[in-house]
């Protein structure tokens, strides 16, 4: 039997809320995205803001998240050793591309970014929209991960958090179940996913999966753009060039666990 708290998952759906909208918003948007009472959602934020993981404006009263969770979150990024580890890579892929280089992670059934490179140069240097967790049905890391699964579950993983609202991505963001399983189909026949102004407008992005030993997915690796600068031809040789950086965070994957190991051995040796 699951027994939850519904106070901490509330809690916990406001926190992921502030960081996947990654600006500030009124009380009562909150509580009518989470279907929430007004009353429980103000007490419920008063108390974030105690424990000093949202703040209020003072003009508009607008909540937004402070930097004490994506803090955290970089520290325990830094625990794991993957940037350590997988940041080589990603800066060799940014120059070989002269493209932004980004790394996720598939965690519990969610893609989310850890690391990045930035390669391109000039005044046109893309610097796209981060999601904390990949929206999987209009970017190239979600899509092509999506094209490893059956398709029952990629449909149910996509249909679980909607195609999103309208004007919420990009001008050619998929919108229907129909488009969504021609599009996967495409993707697992070619290799690797493809967004063209689908996460939103004037960006592009070619992805490939990262596969460990035994051929598990353990994450994704997409470089974005400009979409005037990935024209077909280029996309087929920013994909061959990402295919050959996730073959070798493959091999190296491993090396993460044998890092934090090392790391607890040291705090243990020190305490």
């Amino acid at each position: 039997m699951k027994i939850v708290n519904s106070l901490i998952e509330n809690s916990l759906a406001v926190l992921t809320l502030l960081a996947d909208e990654a600006r500030s918003m009124r009380l009562s948007e909150i509580a009518g995205r989470l279907d929430l009472q007004k009353s429980g959602t103000h007490r419920m934020l008063s108390t974030l803001h105690e424990l000093g993981w949202v703040e209020q404006d003072l003009e508009t009263e607008f909540y937004r998240l402070t930097l004490k969770l994506p803090t955290m979150g970089q520290r325990f990024l830094l625990a794991t050793r993957i940037p350590d580890v997988c940041q080589p890579i990603l800066d060799r892929l940014a120059r070989e591309s002269q493209e932004l280089v980004r790394l996720s992670v598939l965690t519990d059934g969610k893609l989310t970014t850890v690391a990045h490179a930035q390669g391109a140069r000039g005044s046109l240097i893309c610097q796209s929209r981060l999601f904390p967790v990949l929206p999987l049905h209009v970017t190239a890391s979600g899509k092509a991960w999506l094209a490893t699964l059956p398709k029952e579950e990629a449909l149910r993983l996509v249909l679980h958090t909607g195609f999103g609202r309208r004007n919420e991505f990009g001008p050619k963001a998929v919108r229907s179940v129909d488009a969504l399983q021609k599009e996967l189909a495409l993707t697992a026949k070619r290799g690797f996913g493809v967004a063209m102004e689908e996460a939103e407008p004037g960006v592009a992005s070619v992805a490939t999966v990262v596969r460990q030993h035994q051929n598990e997915v353990v994450g994704c690796l997409a470089v974005v753009a400009p979409a005037l600068r990935l024209p077909p031809e280029r996309v087929s040789e920013i994909a061959a060039l990402a295919r050959t950086a996730a073959n070798e965070l493959g091999r190296v994957w491993p090396l993460r666990a044998i890092a934090e190991q090392n790391a607890r051995l040291q705090t243990l040796a020190a305490s």
